[in-house]
C-alpha cells in the first residue's frame, strides 16, 4: 500500500514549519495562527467547537488560546445564554494579522497545487474529505478514552 498518510504528514509539517518561521515576526508560534484564523472566520466561537474544528484535544486548545489572549490577539467574552462558555473574538491586533496569514495560506495553496487540473483538484479534495471523515470516527472514539484495536 502506498504511504499516503506519510506524504500528507510531510506536506503538513513543511507548511507548518514555514508558517511558524514566517509568523514569528507577529509573535505567533507553534500553530497558533490556525486558531487565530478560525476565530477571525468564526467570531464568537466557543473553545470546544474550535478544538473540534482544528482536531485537537481540549488541553492543547486551552494552551494555544491562553497564549493568543496573553499576546493580545483574541479576547474572551461571556456567553449570555451559558455562563460556562466563553466566546472567542479577535482583537484589533488579531484582525490586523489575519490578512497576512490568509495571504500566506493562499500562496501555499497556489504553490502546492500548481500544475493540477480543475478535475484533479476536485478529485483530490473529495478523496481527502472522505479520508478525513474516516479518521474522524476513530478520533471521536479515542478522544473519549477508548483504545483502537489494530
Amino acid at each position: 500500500m502506498k504511504e499516503i498518510l506519510r506524504e500528507i504528514g510531510m506536506i503538513a509539517r513543511a507548511l507548518d514549519s514555514m508558517s511558524n518561521i514566517e509568523f514569528k515576526e507577529y509573535d505567533l508560534t507553534k500553530g497558533q495562527y490556525l486558531y487565530l484564523v478560525r476565530i477571525c472566520e468564526n467570531p464568537g466561537i466557543i473553545q470546544e467547537k474550535l478544538a473540534e474544528m482544528i482536531k485537537v484535544d481540549r488541553s492543547t486548545a486551552t494552551r494555544a488560546i491562553k497564549k493568543l489572549e496573553m499576546n493580545g490577539f483574541i479576547e474572551k467574552k461571556e456567553d449570555k445564554h451559558n455562563k460556562k462558555n466563553k466566546k472567542l473574538f479577535p482583537t484589533e491586533k488579531g484582525q490586523h494579522v489575519y490578512p497576512f496569514i490568509k495571504r500566506e495560506n493562499d500562496h501555499s495553496n497556489r504553490v502546492a497545487l500548481e500544475g493540477f487540473s480543475a478535475r484533479e483538484l476536485e478529485t483530490m479534495f473529495t478523496l481527502l474529505q472522505r479520508a478525513r471523515k474516516n479518521i474522524e470516527k476513530d478520533w471521536e472514539f479515542v478522544k473519549k478514552g477508548n483504545k483502537r484495536i489494530y
